[in-house]
């Protein structure tokens, strides 16, 4: 039949039907391979009950119906990507139409793990993150800390730490200062103004021991630049080697290339002092070295978050500049040999353009829009080849530019949503099932199967409906759906009194006592006690609702106040107030 065929999946409260064939469509996953051994299976409802996501579930069904997986637009790409791994299902069977889309997560993930290497943040770790990272996790938390493990991380944190304090801004401060000043410094002695003219006196010692003395005038720098260049790389070297001791990772602190270029410019001044005398004959060679001073502005990067995005922009756009260089080297070299042999076409007395060499300048400067004008072609068809060298630039670097502002953009943006989102998460903690006690099982699985019992009573279906049209209980294929909560006529320990022979009081309370049993009240001079419930075996199969339902009969009495009054049990104790016998039906 086809109703034996069919399935129903409960996903996270709703339920959804199909049929067995459809999972088996897709061997070797979670729905392939559905028995009702399982735990999650409810032989009452004849379902599968599964805690995940319907959203998602509603897209992996229809991938069994269809072979064809599509990406759900309101739903995270990490989330979609937990439940496909639940249901067995590999993410790689995405359509083409919705890759795109559901790739997204992974650029922004590659972005946020960029931005915890950034180290962008300006929270200031905890005592316990500082301990974990200089390696003291287990002297702080057993209270060993000495005083030099206790001074360490707040040196560093004020070195290394702009934003972790007051000091340690004032500090971060005086570094950006001496940084300003040593640049300056460097640009304003190579002014005229500034420079001091000197004459130096050269001996040179020809062949027959001859000696010439030539004469030459030299200009040095005023003597002050010289005072101010030496305090500025006297708090250099005095912030690299306390930076450099404090660090918890010292051969990452070596390798990092803004600590390199620190070193240099400030070993290149003190090689100018050491060499003094050798630098009258060779003060260009020294003063060209020195240039690397200028780098040092790369040590702003530890106080401006937007230098390091800007850095890591060109790192992450390094395919789009290799791309743009390639296309622009290409129509350099092709237009400088096309308005070479341009040129050479028609009589032209001034041309400048004399070699391909020197074409290669005038291709580079048109390509980038940039147009000295020192070399123009004068020939009709050199004005062709220029306009058309002219346009090919702005293509070529328009085209890779909106690339790498997008990734600024993107690094930017994450940038500024981290700095609004909480420092701390609430914590969640993982779901354990608590385990009931032995006096609770027999408790709550009467609860349970109750609960089975209202749910088919209540469900909103015509069939259900038919067959639970009052609030009586009968049977479904003979089976007695009370009987699921309690089994058994007998109590043991309690003797229900009958007609012929009644319990004193005394009796029943030792009688009650001696069991640990707790009496119901009185009805009609007779005490009754519920049966404790026991577990019954699970319904496996098919229930069939669609049969009258016949009222099963209960334990007879030769006492109608004794059968009311096990009537009444059953409905205090098995099926609360919503079942009920009709004492007509007990003969």
């Amino acid at each position: 039949m086809d109703g034996e065929n069919r399935i129903i999946l409960n996903v996270g409260g709703i339920r959804y039907e199909t049929y067995k064939a459809t999972l088996k469509k897709i061997p070797a996953t979670r729905l392939s391979r559905l028995t009702e051994a399982l735990a999650n299976y409810d032989p009452i409802l004849n379902e599968y009950f599964f805690d995940r996501h319907p959203g998602v579930f509603a897209q992996v069904l229809n991938y069994y119906r269809t072979g064809k997986l599509h990406y759900p637009t309101n739903v995270c790409g990490p989330l979609f990507e937990e439940e496909l791994e639940f249901w067995g299902l590999d993410s790689n069977q995405v359509e083409p139409c919705c890759w795109s889309t559901y790739s997204i997560h992974r650029d922004t993930q590659t972005t946020l793990a960029i931005l915890d290497k950034l180290d962008i943040d300006s929270e200031r770790p905890t005592e316990e993150q500082v301990a974990r990272m200089f390696g003291y996790e287990e002297d702080y938390l057993a209270g060993r800390l000495t005083a030099w493990q206790r001074i360490k991380p707040k040196v560093w944190s004020l070195f290394d730490e702009p934003y972790s304090s007051l000091a340690a801004k004032v500090v971060g401060v005086m570094s950006v200062f001496f940084i300003f000043v040593s640049v300056l410094t460097f640009a304003l002695k190579t002014h005229p103004d500034l420079r001091v003219s000197s004459v130096v006196t050269h001996t040179i010692f020809g062949a027959n021991d001859t000696v010439k003395k030539i004469r030459k005038i030299r200009t040095d720098p005023h003597i002050s630049f010289f005072y101010v260049e030496l305090v500025c790389n006297a708090w250099f070297t005095f912030e690299l080697l306390v930076r450099l001791v404090v660090n918890p990772n010292k051969v990452q602190f070596i390798k990092s290339p803004v600590n390199v270029i620190d070193l240099m410019a400030t070993l290149s001044f003190y090689t100018d002092v050491l060499l003094q005398d050798w630098a009258e004959d060779h003060a260009d060679i020294l003063e060209f070295f020195s240039i690397v001073r200028i780098l040092r502005l790369f040590k702003l990067t530890r106080h401006s978050p937007g230098l390091k995005i800007l850095i890591h922009t060109f790192k992450a756009s390094a395919k789009e500049l290799t791309l743009l260089v390639f296309f622009l080297v290409l129509g350099i070299v092709v237009f400088a040999s096309l308005v070479y042999y341009a040129e050479r076409l028609q009589a032209n007395p001034d041309n400048d353009f004399k070699s391909i060499p020197e074409g290669l300048w005038w291709a580079i400067v048109t390509m980038t829009t940039v147009g000295y004008g020192d070399m123009v072609p004068k020939t009709y068809v050199g004005m062709f080849v220029g306009a058309l060298c002219a346009l090919a630039g702005v293509l070529t670097i328009a085209l890779p530019v909106p690339v790498i502002v997008s990734n600024f953009s993107m690094f930017y943006s994450h940038t500024q949503a981290r700095s609004k989102l909480p420092k701390r998460r609430r914590r969640v903690l993982p779901v354990e099932q608590p385990r009931p006690k032995r006096g609770e099982v027999n408790n709550q699985v009467a609860v349970a199967a109750n609960r089975r019992v209202n749910a088919i009573k209540h469900h909103p279906h015509p069939i259900f409906k038919e067959a639970f049209p009052g609030p009586k209980l009968g049977t479904v294929n003979g089976m007695n759906m009370i009987g699921l909560a309690l089994q058994g006529p007998s109590i043991p320990g309690v003797t229900l009194p009958t007609s012929s022979s009644e319990s004193s009081p005394k009796k029943e309370s030792e009688a009650a006592s001696s069991s640990g049993t707790s009496l119901v009240p009185r009805v009609g001079g007779a005490m009754v006690a519920p049966a404790p419930l026991q577990p019954r075996a699970a319904t496996i199969g098919n229930v069939s609702l669609l049969l009258p339902l016949q009222p099963r009969l209960l334990t007879t009495t030769s006492d109608e106040m004794t059968k009311r009054t096990i009537i009444q049990a059953h409905g205090n104790y098995g099926c609360g107030a919503e079942a009920s016998v009709n004492p007509s039906s007990i003969d």
